[in-house]
């Protein structure tokens, strides 16, 4: 580990003591241990330099995040103790002269796999020049949710701009996260990363600090928890703000290397009812299904609908809730059909549920078919289902 980054978790932890941050309990922790434990990487800081330097110069800087509840928000008492929120906060403390606009497209329940089919709706359009992305506890610990981050990753490193993006890891209640294979992506593409996980699980093993001090429930930090989460991502900057040379000696933005693992959800969308008309639809009608919009939907089984899609990987996301819900089949030309079904034993609301239904198609135009089956949960009294949208990567390009 870095010896500027030690000193500056020590200066980081003795300045929060100074303004009232740390408390007696916090002190006892060991802030600096905790600090240093945060930094997974520094990776290769050019670009977040770039954003830096953008920054100094009293240029506008955009700043985003994306994620899913965490970074949405979930657990946070307002919308300024979010992580993204102080994040922001810092930057217009550190570059008074900037305009700085945040930009949060967090939306819960998703994944990166989601994340990599929606980013090209919700990122671009801003010109975002610094990005952190958290999907640590929503994807799974596994090649497939690397594949699709790293999907995700290179969507925002190849815009015009050369944001700097930076990885977040939180952590669930039994201090599991995607962070072993979502690091390898980090890795491979020098993106600095810090860990919540990392930094506190220790102190929760040692009962030094409580799951309550830092967390809200079974996933998502309380305000002091946002705290951290947003203080490891600044402490990083300043360490990089701190050893910055004067713009003409920036360094020089690497190309992109090539896929680590594979390149399918660079190229990605998302079709919503508004977006793709179906070749074929018996029995389905528009809905509304927050987040991605207008829908189809249908309470009568049998009911299909037909889609022409060119890519080499189809998904869809439906809603998924406790109420009365049915199951639905999909299939892309002859491939085995899935089932998705759409009632869901929790209490807490519903969310956008995702399913694969083929990959590693055969280049060209692939029909999707939906059908509402008969087939529906026992504890289901009917069979409403909402496709929210049909994810298609892979696409020509």
């Amino acid at each position: 580990m870095d010896t500027i980054w030690l000193a500056t978790a020590l200066f980081l932890a003795l300045s929060m003591a100074a303004t009232g941050y740390a408390d007696t309990e916090a002190n006892d922790t060991g802030e600096d241990a905790i600090f240093a434990r945060s930094l997974v990487s520094m990776g290769d800081t050019a670009r977040v330099q770039k954003a830096l330097a953008k920054a100094r110069r009293g240029e506008p800087v955009v700043v985003s995040v994306i994620g899913g509840s965490i970074t949405g928000g979930a657990a946070a008492s307002k919308p300024e103790n979010r992580y993204g929120n102080r994040i922001a906060k810092w930057w217009r403390e550190q570059f008074p002269q900037a305009e700085i606009k945040f930009v949060n497209a967090g939306i819960g329940a998703t994944g990166s796999n989601i994340g990599a089919h929606r980013a090209q709706d919700h990122l671009p359009k801003h010109k975002p020049d610094f990005v952190v992305v958290e999907y640590g506890v929503n994807d799974p610990n596994s090649e497939f949710a690397a594949e699709t981050l790293e999907g995700l990753v290179r969507q925002i490193l190849k815009l015009p701009n050369q944001p700097g993006v930076a990885l977040l890891f939180t952590m669930n209640r039994a201090g599991g996260n995607a962070q072993e294979w979502h690091s390898k992506i980090g890795q491979h593409y020098g993106l600095p990363m810090v860990s919540f996980r990392d930094a506190l699980w220790p102190e929760i093993e040692a009962e030094r600090i409580k799951w309550e001090d830092v967390e809200g429930d079974e996933v998502h930090p309380n305000d002091r928890g946002h705290k951290y989460c947003a203080d490891f991502v600044t402490a990083a900057l300043a360490t990089i703000l701190a050893k910055m040379p004067e713009d003409a000696k920036l360094p020089a933005i690497k190309p992109m290397p090539a896929p680590l693992i594979s390149d399918v959800f660079e190229y990605a969308t998302l079709f919503n009812q508004t977006a793709i008309a179906p070749t074929t639809n018996e029995g389905w009608t528009t809905g509304e299904a927050w987040p991605f919009g207008p829908c189809w939907e249908s309470e009568t089984p049998g009911s299909v609908l037909e889609f022409e899609v060119e890519g080499t990987s189809v998904a869809l996301t439906f809603h998924r809730i406790k109420r009365d819900m049915g199951i639905a089949q999909a299939q892309v030309d002859d491939a085995p059909p899935v089932k998705m079904n759409a009632w869901f034993s929790a209490e807490w609301g519903g969310y956008s549920a995702w399913d694969l239904v083929a990959r590693d198609l055969a280049p060209g135009k692939h029909t999707l078919r939906i059908k509402l089956l008969e087939e529906k949960a026992e504890e289901s009294s009917g069979h409403k289902f909402q496709v929210q949208a049909l994810m298609v990567a892979g696409l020509p390009h």
